[in-house]
């Protein structure tokens, strides 16, 4: 049996009054290609522009302003791949607290610093793990042995309160909305704000979305509770967690309408289509809400949507990796394993007959460094249109070059490109 919803008490009107002077209180945006795209009334909650650049301020804040004078004099730990990290930095810089941050070894650099930035000398960052997971379970561990207070990234009922502002502000800028698309990570968000729209606004659909590399919630709603999973793909860093917070699992899991994931190459699409059409900088999960949309285009139609954008800290020198994976995603973009025939003029013959006379060859190395200009080679190859595809595969075959499409095989395309 689940949880009981009516046994919680999560009053983020309160939480709202709590955190009023620390947040800046986020535009609701109304997206004009969006809602031309869909045939609906798009909006944008631009939590990229909250002073973090994420919502995550609004939990951490809410949480640590909770606790007890004496937690305060011992100080605070928390876990994060970054938003967290800077939410509770600023907390701490704002209340005084010496705070202890723990973040995965592969954090990129720009949400480090930034972490420095809000914390101000107010706390101290230790890099360990591969994920989010692993740098939780040491973080737990120095929290218990300094007598610290943990301060949880989305497993907590205070968290919980103050992500659900979100929602206050929401509703209060559109009382007549139909639907709103919810990133999932750890659940906090989630949990946060189909709560308090299921409590106020119970006709308002609320759609959970998640990267397809890291669902975490349609794992454990599958399996009927939280579940482990093996691995993950860690490019949405901001979402990427192998196990959803139970409290989380069991406030979601019935308050949502729907959950699904959303392929890292679509949510890369995104984050280049909101920065050219409306100059908005996104981070991999801020993208996940709107990269949602093309899943449900039937059921927005003529409606009122909110997108919740929820963090815009995403570092520069991501760009050309965020390009490579949408062009891939969107077929314009193949690799191959070459063999090239023993005859003379062989690479002439494929650049000027088997390419298309708009095709571009991105990248050209030879695998065998003995064989250099009769072995075989990785072959990158732009399209002009995603539809060219097959001719090319044609004319390799007319020619008789022998190949291996890369991109259908996840084992050699990982260890290749």
């Amino acid at each position: 049996m689940g949880l009981d919803l009516s046994t919680l008490t999560i009053d983020s009107l309160v939480a709202k009054e709590t955190i009023k002077d620390i947040i800046t209180r986020t535009p609701l945006q109304y997206n004009p290609h969006l809602s031309e795209k869909y045939g609906a009334e798009i909006y944008l909650k631009r939590e990229d522009l909250q002073v973090v650049r994420s919502y995550k301020l609004r939990g951490a804040f809410n949480k640590i302003a909770s606790i007890t004078e004496e937690q305060r004099q011992r100080g605070v730990v928390c876990a994060s791949a970054g938003n967290h990290a800077q939410g509770v930095a600023l907390s701490c810089k704002r209340l005084g607290i010496k705070g202890v941050i723990f973040m995965p070894g592969p954090t990129p650099r720009q949400k480090i610093s930034q972490t420095e930035m809000w914390g101000n000398g107010h706390i101290e960052i230790i890099l360990t793990g591969d994920t989010f997971d692993d740098c939780q379970i040491t973080a737990l561990s120095y929290a218990e042995q300094h007598g610290m207070t943990f301060i949880p990234p989305f497993d907590d009922i205070k968290i919980i309160e103050g992500q659900g502002t979100v929602a206050v502000e929401i509703l209060e800028d559109l009382p007549d909305l139909d639907a709103v698309f919810i990133p999932i990570g750890g659940g906090g968000l989630s949990s946060g704000v189909s709560y308090y729209f299921k409590n106020n606004a119970p006709n308002v659909k609320c759609y959970g979305v998640e990267p397809e590399g890291a669902a975490s919630m349609q794992a454990a709603m599958e399996h009927g509770s939280p579940f482990e999973l093996d691995k993950i793909n860690k490019f949405v860093d901001g979402a990427a967690v192998k196990k959803i917070g139970s409290l989380n699992f069991e406030m979601s899991s019935q308050l949502l309408d729907s959950v699904r994931s959303v392929p890292e190459g679509k949510i890369c699409t995104t984050i280049l289509e909101l920065y050219n059409k409306d100059a908005i900088v996104v981070e991999p999960a801020g993208a996940l809400s709107v990269a949602a949309l093309d899943f449900h285009q039937e059921e927005i139609k003529g409606k009122k949507v909110v997108c919740i954008i929820s963090g815009g800290n995403n570092d520069i020198d991501r760009m050309s990796e965020i390009k490579e994976m949408s062009l891939l995603y969107e077929g314009f973009k193949h690799y191959f394993i070459v063999r090239f025939p023993q005859r003379p003029g062989a690479l002439r013959l494929f650049v000027n007959e088997v390419l298309g006379p708009k095709d571009d060859i991105t990248r050209f190395e030879f695998i065998k460094k003995t064989e250099r200009e009769r072995g075989p080679a990785l072959v990158g190859i732009e399209l002009n249109a995603p539809t060219d595809y097959i001719s090319l595969i044609q004319r390799m075959k007319d020619f008789k070059f022998d190949f291996i499409e890369v991109n259908k095989d996840q084992t050699l395309f990982e260890y290749l490109v």
